[in-house]
């Protein structure tokens, strides 16, 4: 496996030469204006998205030995449409680097009643399997309350974890807990990610020092330090 320590320097160069760490000033979901987003249209060449379903598989896997994932996951789930080819290169990346075999599942956006039918697409969910969860960024944990009931409707399976790329570390509209803990706390199961935001900023200072590259530059650490003193968790 490889040296999971270095994870988050290495994930933060990813997403940097993928120019999908961007900087500026970005509305989000939430209305918050931010002063850096992470953009998942930049994975679009297979190049980038199996190297993005590596780092996942890496974390899942280093999760799995850690004991606080279970081996025996059988499907992957990503929910439509940005869900879709992270579950897919996850689970492509699980058996060639990792020879963990796994399904993967992901949801249409509306029934289909020719064909295959039904709302789920790769492996269809049967009563007690175990679901592993990936997902892009969590700010605010909407995506994760609509898909929840969608898998409970079609069997009755166990969540047994969400992972994400990337954690905002951003409290909830309604309280000073973050997003990430306030679904841990909803509904049960551990959230991960390949990385925080305080680690990318201070892995994108360590790259930009030993580079050269103003990867991140006083100005930009600035703003983003008053971003989470207002919003962080």
């Amino acid at each position: 496996m490889t040296d999971a320590t270095s994870l988050d320097i290495r994930f933060t160069q990813f997403l940097l030469e993928a120019q999908a760490l961007k900087f500026g000033e970005f509305t989000l979901k939430s209305g918050r204006k931010s002063p850096y987003f992470i953009n998942a249209g930049a994975f679009n060449d297979g190049t980038k998205i199996a190297t993005l379903g590596a780092f996942y598989a890496e974390k899942i896997a280093a999760e799995i030995e850690a004991g606080r994932l279970p081996k025996d996951i059988d499907t992957v789930f990503g929910p439509a449409y940005k869900g879709i080819p992270l579950a897919v290169s996850t689970a492509i990346a699980l058996v060639s680097a990792h020879g963990t075999e796994i399904g993967y599942t992901f949801d249409r956006k509306e029934k289909k009643d020719h064909g295959d039918g039904g709302m789920m697409v790769g492996t269809q969910l049967k009563d007690g399997m175990k679901v592993l969860l990936v997902d892009d960024v969590m700010t605010a944990g909407t995506a994760v309350r609509e898909v929840i009931p969608k898998l409970k409707a079609e069997a009755d399976v166990e969540v047994v974890g969400l992972v994400l790329s990337v954690d905002r570390m951003e409290k909830t509209k309604d309280s000073d807990t973050s997003a990430v803990r306030a679904v841990e706390a909803e509904f049960g199961f551990p959230v991960f990610a390949i990385a925080n935001v305080r680690e990318i900023f201070e892995a994108g200072q360590h790259i930009a020092a030993a580079s050269g590259e103003p990867y991140v530059t006083p100005e930009i650490k600035a703003a983003a330090d008053a971003y989470l003193a207002q919003y962080g968790a």
